[in-house]
């Protein structure tokens, strides 16, 4: 019997790359790892003119799912999903203090200009914003959860070629822990949790701190941690 997302061709059962995403893998990095060139590159009959469909034997797909790094990382996965991740709710008038202060010790830290540090744009563009501070509270909320990415140390990768699915789901919980805390920021969150380009100006790389001798990413105003 044909699983979803699998082919049968010459009596050999085989995984598409969208059988494989259903399974978990979520990173062509890991499939070019683990599974290598593909086994077999099918034609649909009906479109040949699409791309040839990369094709892996099943027997070989179960192989690696059983492997250390691919089960590491489905922990890591689910780790990320259901870790709890407590955003401190404080009163507004302060939030809107702390988020300042915060805002203010990443000036003096970064060496930039106040406006710029916690939006990414220029002093001129931001001049139509000052009445929201809603981007440096959230950078500030973002700050005080950021122990939540040491759940990405489980995650295994090698240099240069960070686990991009892992960062991402877990840029989207802390936005939603941060959104079901404060319904008003959740606009502003999912914006900073996109990421540079976004919006036009973007967001602000964010700055390296050392936990315990160990590299440890520091979330700035704008955004999450740099990985690799």
């Amino acid at each position: 019997m044909v699983g979803r997302g699998e082919h049968e061709e010459d009596g050999r059962r085989y995984v598409s790359l969208a059988g494989l995403r259903m399974r978990g893998w979520t990173t062509g990095d890991l499939v070019h790892r683990l599974l290598g060139p593909p086994d077999r590159l099918s034609i649909d009959p009906r479109v040949r003119t699409a791309p040839a469909v990369r094709l892996y034997r099943v027997e070989r797909v179960e192989a690696a799912e059983r492997s250390h790094e691919f089960r590491q990382r489905a922990e890591a996965l689910e780790r990320i999903r259901t870790e709890p991740i407590d955003v401190p709710r404080l009163d507004p008038g302060k939030l809107a203090l702390r988020a300042v202060g915060h805002r203010a010790r990443e000036e003096l830290r970064q060496g930039r200009t106040g406006d710029e540090v916690c939006t990414g744009r220029p002093r001129d563009r931001v001049s139509r914003d000052r009445a929201s501070l809603d981007p440096w509270k959230v950078g500030y909320l973002r700050e005080r959860v950021s122990s939540a990415y040491d759940l990405l140390l489980a995650a295994p990768t090698r240099p240069g070629n960070p686990d991009q699915a892992a960062h991402g789901l877990l840029q989207q919980r802390i936005c939603d822990a941060i959104a079901e805390a404060y319904p008003a920021l959740a606009e502003e969150c999912a914006r900073q949790a996109a990421g540079p380009g976004a919006e036009e100006g973007g967001d602000v790389a964010a700055g390296t701190a050392t936990r315990e001798g160990e590299p440890h990413t520091k979330i700035g105003c704008g955004q999450g941690p740099r990985l690799g």
